[in-house]
């Protein structure tokens, strides 16, 4: 089984996940003061978490930050070259297919179609479908309850978060276009490293072999 990222691996888009995060820790803070200092910035996920404990309900607010930015990208979006070629290679080398993204399902599926991808998708697994974002596995629970257990998966990714995410499920990691230095910071050993999509199929295919 081959599961993808949505943003930057299959999807090009300007989605700016740290504007996002900003907006969102502006609208907490305007609701209940000053969060935590902390030496590293707030993510996403972590403002969500933080909402959920603390202030439950200012939580559909930020969701509907993260709608309104996930939407303005998408809009402008763009194949990220090889996508097509990777996924349907795949397929053709006998691999199901599995989209498992941060993104809500509508984005998602509207993309996917809009690209004349979800054809070539078994599944798609969305944050409608998961209880935690990546770096957290949860999606990997969706995915492994629709397939079963498959000892040949691997996820390919662009960020950290996706191999984070990835190795806490133990699933082999495939690094695309993944920064260095993010790969240092969090510990992470792709199992391989692309910087051309299009040239997945055939190392899937030696994994198989």
């Amino acid at each position: 089984m081959c599961v993808f990222d949505l943003d930057h691996t299959l999807v090009r888009t300007p989605l700016d996940l740290a504007a996002m995060a900003l907006e969102m820790r502006a609208l907490l803070e305007r609701r209940c003061g000053p969060l935590p200092a902390r030496p590293d910035r707030y993510r996403v996920g972590e403002l969500l978490q933080w909402c959920q404990t603390h202030a439950p309900d200012a939580e559909k607010p930020l969701w509907e930050i993260a709608l309104d930015h996930e939407r303005r990208a998408m809009a402008v979006a763009s194949l990220e070259p090889g996508a097509r070629e990777a996924v349907e290679g795949a397929r053709a080398a006998g691999f199901a297919t599995a989209v498992w993204t941060n993104n809500a399902r509508n984005i998602c599926a509207d993309a996917l179609a809009r690209f004349e991808l979800s054809a070539a998708l078994d599944l798609i697994v969305t944050r409608d479908e998961m209880r935690a974002l990546k770096p957290d596995p949860d999606g990997w629970r969706v995915i492994a309850e629709y397939f079963g257990v498959h000892r040949d998966a691997v996820v390919v990714g662009d960020s950290w978060v996706d191999g984070v995410a990835a190795q806490a499920a133990g699933i082999p990691f495939i690094a695309y276009r993944t920064k260095d230095a993010d790969l240092a910071r969090w510990k992470l050993t792709p199992v391989a490293r692309l910087s051309d999509l299009a040239a997945l199929p055939a190392l899937l295919s030696r994994r198989a072999g």
